[in-house]
């Protein structure tokens, strides 16, 4: 897996490709909470080029998530593949995750996302 961030304007983009598992997610954990710790005011995680995402996968989003409500930094995943919005979906993360299609849609919507609440 590859992990990329980038900077659009005062949103941390972080770009993943490959496969999110037990062996690849802990770099994706480190550049997530790595944005979040760093002060990001969002965070968004392109999803667009994952093909396959595991429970260590989900598990490091939902901690990123925790962190950016404890932080109250707006998260957010776009472009996310049938593979990875069926394992969202099955765990019910969906509801609980902002979610867009497309990084103009994310880019557009992040700035009226809540930053904080429960999980």
């Amino acid at each position: 897996m590859k992990v990329q961030v980038r900077n659009v304007e005062d949103v941390a983009i972080i770009d993943c490709s490959g496969d999110v598992d037990l062996y690849s997610s802990p770099r994706l954990r480190e550049a997530l909470l790595g944005q979040i710790r760093g002060g990001a005011k969002s965070v968004l995680v392109n999803m667009g080029e994952v093909g396959y995402i595991d429970s260590s996968g989900i598990a490091t989003l939902v901690e990123g998530l925790q962190l950016s409500r404890t932080t109250k930094t707006r998260f957010g995943l776009y472009s996310l593949r049938s593979n990875a919005r069926s394992v969202l979906e099955l765990a019910r993360l969906h509801k609980v995750f902002n979610l867009f299609e497309t990084e103009q849609e994310a880019l557009e919507k992040i700035g009226s996302v809540q930053p904080f609440g429960g999980l």
